[in-house]
């Protein structure tokens, strides 16, 4: 979940950032604030950047969720579902036209 502030982006809150700032200390979920355990720190991509890119940001970083900005604003969230999806298609669109090859050759 982006969180905003006003017109401005001021982190993004995860299950991950749940389960280790919330869960893992037992602390009472009604009574945390949003502010307090969210991600501030914002690993950015913009529109442009490629698959291959998000998928080594993630890795790198360790994160599921990276937020897409466009001249400073928000244009949507790129999950590491997505980029699997992608990337998943890619490699079977790949395969087929090895086999659309390797048949052709027969």
């Amino acid at each position: 979940m982006i969180v905003m502030d006003g017109e401005k982006v001021a982190g993004i809150f995860t299950e991950r950032d749940f389960a280790h700032k919330v869960g893992v200390y037992g602390k009472d979920p009604s009574v945390v604030k949003v502010g307090d355990v969210m991600t501030k720190d914002l690993i950015t991509v913009n529109p442009s950047q490629s698959v291959n890119v998000c998928m080594s940001l993630m890795t790198e970083k360790r994160i599921r969720h990276l937020p897409v900005f466009k001249d400073g604003q928000l244009v949507g969230i790129v999950s590491i579902g997505d980029v699997l999806k992608d990337m998943i298609e890619e490699l079977q669109f790949m395969i087929a036209q090895l086999e659309n090859y390797i048949k052709g050759l027969r």
